[in-house]
């Protein structure tokens, strides 16, 4: 049995209502600022930055960053100033709430009628620190297994993170290093060669090093099997494309990218859990445009907006009724991707507190030295 993106995120009946134009939030005074918006590359188009001008008359720029490390960083080092809206993963919200780097949106301002309830409702945890709301849901993924269809060695229907790890795919794997590790660990906990739950690593130090170490030795005993590190979405595509790659950790929008291009490229969830992530529209604390912002998610929660961001990227919108408006092999390349258990087999990234982070880049340092 296979499920529609309309039917995880909430239901046929829900996706398929449509949100009235919202587009009334001190439009004349927005329009005079330019709106500056830093996202992850690829997810905001020419198509997506003109539909936009078109339904409001405010101008928007779009500058790319490629990890959560790189927009935290900069983000950092400017104090939260140089761009009106950012778009990370909500389980790094908190630590941006932490370094005092975003500020609580005024959710009286957002069309909360055009976002997924089970969405919306699944990004609490997170997206709400200390009773305000940073967060507003915009797309979800997974990170998983993909692979090529004539030349790795993989049983479809019961794939495991450990069949990156396979003689037979020796050479050709790629992975993202921190990510990887944690992969593995999924591997590992499976088979009962954890100390701590995988979880516990979220929670303390002790049980954070105690599994790591477990981890990190059989990561550094299978590295030579790598073909490529992959850290953006660029450099995972081009690992199949040019260097040799056949089977991989990525995420959908790599299988689906290449899929097509028309690569022999599959894409599916191991039994150990896909990874999953939720990403969304946050402020940062010294925007200077943010009537722009709250008209630039209000114009996303409609789904002709939901649906360009998905033919972008071959995410999941948050907007609904964008299901409905998806091209047909669109929607074929997520029943493809997830079975009925895959969906409820999900397995979401914890909230990485910047204890955790930092721990984390330092077992990833070691992996990708070792």
């Amino acid at each position: 049995m296979t499920l529609s993106r309309r039917q995880f995120v909430k239901g046929a009946s829900v996706a398929g209502a449509v949100a009235a134009t919202p587009f009334s939030i001190n439009q004349a005074i927005a329009a005079n600022k330019e709106l500056r918006i830093y996202a992850w590359a690829g997810y905001i188009t020419d198509e997506m930055l003109s539909d936009f001008k078109a339904k409001t008359g405010i101008n928007a720029t779009f500058t790319p960053y490629g990890t959560n490390d790189e927009l935290m960083n900069s983000l950092r080092a400017t104090d939260g100033t140089g761009f009106d809206i950012i778009m990370p993963t909500v389980d790094r919200v908190p630590g941006y709430v932490d370094y005092d780097l975003i500020q609580p949106l005024d959710v009286k301002r957002v069309n909360w009628g055009g976002c997924l309830e089970s969405a919306l409702a699944g990004s609490d945890v997170g997206g709400i620190v200390n009773g305000k709301r940073y967060f507003a849901p915009s797309d979800w993924g997974t990170e998983a297994i993909a692979y090529n269809t004539q030349d790795a060695s993989v049983n479809p229907k019961s794939l495991s993170y450990g069949d990156l790890w396979k003689p037979e795919n020796a050479g050709g794997v790629t992975v993202r290093g921190h990510s990887a590790l944690v992969g593995i660990g999924l591997w590992l906990e499976k088979a009962g060669k954890l100390p701590f739950p995988l979880l516990d690593s979220y929670k303390t130090e002790k049980a954070m090093r105690a599994n790591f170490e477990v981890i990190l030795k059989v990561a550094a005993e299978h590295k030579s099997s790598i073909a490529q590190f992959w850290s953006t979405e660029n450099e995972a595509q081009g690992a199949f494309r040019t260097n040799g790659a056949v089977i991989g950790q990525t995420w959908d929008s790599t299988a689906f990218k290449l899929k097509t291009e028309g690569e022999p490229i599959a894409y599916g969830a191991p039994k150990e859990g896909a990874l999953a992530w939720m990403e969304g529209f946050v402020i940062p604390k010294n925007a200077n445009n943010t009537d722009s912002v709250y008209e630039f998610i209000n114009w996303y929660y409609t789904p002709e907006a939901g649906a360009m961001f998905v033919k972008a990227t071959g995410y999941n919108s948050t907007a609904k009724g964008a299901d409905a408006l998806l091209p047909a092999a669109t929607k074929q390349f997520f029943q493809d991707s997830y079975s009925k258990q895959d969906l409820a087999n999900l397995w979401w990234w914890p909230i990485q507190e910047p204890w955790y982070v930092a721990l984390r880049n330092e077992y990833q340092d070691r992996y990708l030295s070792a």
